[in-house]
């Protein structure tokens, strides 16, 4: 393995969700959604929320919003989110919430691209 190779390769296996940082995160948030009380979508929407006021890093976006879409949520109702919360967080923050956002998804989409060219 070069040393080039090994943060792309370390990238695609947290993509996957095959990385122990990623499983202790999973862990970690298992029973938050039946603690919390809430429905699964406004949970997710809170999350939503929630990172953006973090200015929380890609992965953290991706991982959410997909469980997210699982859930229901619709690109609609993320909009919402970070309309309804822009005023709070500041439209700085929002904006980089969106490139972040935009960044995950086009990482998810390298990571199936390469994984089909791979089979």
């Amino acid at each position: 393995m070069t040393a080039q190779a090994a943060p792309q390769e370390t990238l695609t296996s947290v993509a996957r969700g095959e990385a122990p940082v990623l499983e202790r995160l999973v862990a970690m948030n298992l029973d938050s959604l039946e603690n919390s009380g809430l429905d699964e979508r406004t949970y997710f929407l809170v999350r939503l929320a929630a990172l953006v006021a973090q200015d929380a890093a890609p992965v953290s976006y991706l991982a959410n919003l997909g469980l997210a879409a699982d859930a229901g949520v619709t690109l609609e109702e993320a909009q919402g989110t970070l309309i309804a919360i822009a005023p709070i967080v500041g439209s700085a923050r929002v904006a980089s919430a969106a490139g972040k956002i935009l960044r995950a998804f086009g990482f998810a989409v390298a990571v199936e691209e390469a994984t089909q060219d791979g089979d």
